[in-house]
């Protein structure tokens, strides 16, 4: 028999007894979750605003939830502290992240209620109410000045917040917008 051929039989044989170990019990890790539990976890807002959730938020709500829950890392009025800026007028040059801001860089508002939810404060990521979520974002965005700080954010107005650097990003799915 040919080295080839030799080597295509082992290829075969290997992929024979692997298999019947693959198809075998797994090991009973974890467990299966209901559509209730994904649902939860499935909060995903796409730039469009699709997903985002009822409730509401003005500036001067979330410059009192700012204060309480965010300004010890984001610093006094969300200038900087141990963890970004995200209140700055700097231009971006580079790539590099610590130039990058809210208003120099993120294209969509929806991302930021996304980010916010999701993953703030940074000690206890999911527990801010959807409409200290809203407020928070209105907050942020009238201190950038990219809205009035009079103005509402909720599921119609969030969306409509044109970002600076919106056209400045290649859209990887845009049929999915």
């Amino acid at each position: 028999m040919s080295t080839p051929k030799r080597i295509l039989f082992a290829a075969s044989l290997l992929l024979a007894t692997t298999a019947g170990v693959s198809l075998a019990e797994t090991p009973h890790l974890g467990k299966p979750l209901d559509e209730a539990a994904i649902a939860n976890w499935d909060i995903s807002i796409q730039p469009d605003g699709t997903g985002l959730p009822k409730g509401s938020g003005t500036s001067a709500q979330g410059a009192v939830i700012f204060a309480e829950k965010c300004s010890a890392c984001h610093g006094d009025n969300g200038k900087g502290g141990v963890a970004a800026a995200l209140v700055a007028e700097r231009k971006i040059s580079g790539i590099s992240a610590s130039q990058k801001t809210i208003k120099n860089f993120w294209p969509y508002a929806t991302t930021i209620f996304d980010f916010i939810r999701r993953a703030m404060p940074f000690t206890a990521p999911r527990s801010l109410s959807d409409d200290e979520v809203y407020a928070l974002t209105a907050y942020i965005l009238a201190e950038n000045k990219l809205i009035d700080a009079n103005d509402t954010m909720n599921a119609e107005t969030l969306p409509k917040v044109k970002m600076p650097n919106r056209d400045n990003f290649i859209i990887r799915f845009p049929d999915r917008i």
